[in-house]
């Protein structure tokens, strides 16, 4: 089969095509025909510093939307055939750049009805980053006011729109083009971080969403409310933010998403009913791995970019 590789770390002119054995699904995996593969800035870390796992090359992708093409011993809840998307393995290296890839059974759910292959590899990282974020850790619900930092982003336009329909109240920081994007995703107010200091125009929040990391993070404990919860996924780094909000009666934490078919389950029943939509913003073909790279980190992307398979 054809894959991904690269042979260094390194920028995005180290991958290329390579050929390799396709795998066979062991007990409890599924083998997935992988259609198409999103694209995460998790894999342009893992490109570049190898990741959480070592300072070595890894098999890159975790977001994946494919058809079942064999099953492993035990498994009963998919059959070939089965269209599904997930991710994953992470941390662990699943290797979605790839016409085929094994996957424990649970990690994946039925792929939600009405969305395309291409839609539904967008979602599996960034959503259940949002999800497990704002829902499992923050706990947002009706009425309480939230935060979302880098709004038009991957993970970001999920949350505004996962924010709403736990019925927030949403307020997200984007840059002034960007702002009728994000407005049309539900968000009750935009903040231009490019022109405004958000500490002076949001108060008394119940939940930051931080994905920027750096300065935010500190920054974001001024504008929650005594009790407020600041969840930050931008870099291992910001666990230290936890002393820091105790100090002044907050909660904050550092969140890694992992793989989960509950959520993968609650974010396609959102998708179903219309209240969560994907926005792709780029669409590339696997060979052009790379160039998706160089889109992603260039910062302008709104929403995901996508690697087309098969």
């Amino acid at each position: 089969m054809r894959a991904i590789g690269q042979d260094v770390l390194g920028g995005p002119e180290v991958l290329r095509i390579v050929e390799t054995e396709r795998p066979a699904p062991g007990p409890s995996e599924v083998l997935v025909r992988v259609h198409a593969a999103g694209v995460n800035p998790t894999d342009l870390w893992h490109r570049e510093t190898g990741g959480l796992l070592g300072e070595r090359p890894v098999p890159l992708g975790w977001d994946v939307s494919g058809t079942v093409e064999a099953v492993g011993l035990g498994v009963t809840m998919y059959r070939p055939g089965d269209a599904v998307y997930g991710m994953p393995r992470l941390p662990r290296p699943a290797g979605a750049y790839a016409e085929f890839l094994t996957a424990p059974a649970r990690h994946l759910a039925l792929r939600p009805a009405g969305l395309s292959h291409t839609e539904a590899a967008a979602l599996p990282v960034a959503a259940l980053t949002a999800w497990q974020s704002l829902v499992d850790t923050a706990g947002v619900g009706p009425g309480q006011r939230v935060l979302v930092h880098a709004a038009a982003g991957g993970v970001g336009h999920l949350a505004v729109q996962i924010a709403k329909a736990r019925g927030a109240h949403v307020t997200g920081t984007a840059s002034g083009p960007k702002h009728a994007f994000v407005k049309a995703l539900g968000a009750d107010e935009v903040v231009d971080y490019r022109e405004t200091d958000f500490t002076e125009a949001v108060k008394d929040v119940d939940v930051v969403l931080d994905a920027v990391g750096g300065e935010y993070g500190p920054r974001s404990l001024e504008v929650l409310r005594p009790g407020g919860m600041l969840v930050s996924i931008a870099s291992p780094a910001e666990a230290y933010l936890a002393d820091a909000a105790r100090q002044r009666g907050l909660r904050a934490g550092f969140t890694i998403v992992e793989p989960d078919n509950g959520g993968l389950r609650e974010i396609a029943a959102l998708v179903e009913s219309g209240r969560l939509r994907v926005h792709v913003d780029a669409v590339l073909p696997l060979a052009e791995a790379g160039r998706a790279h160089e889109l992603l980190a260039g910062g302008t992307v709104r929403g995901k970019v996508v690697l087309a398979v098969a």
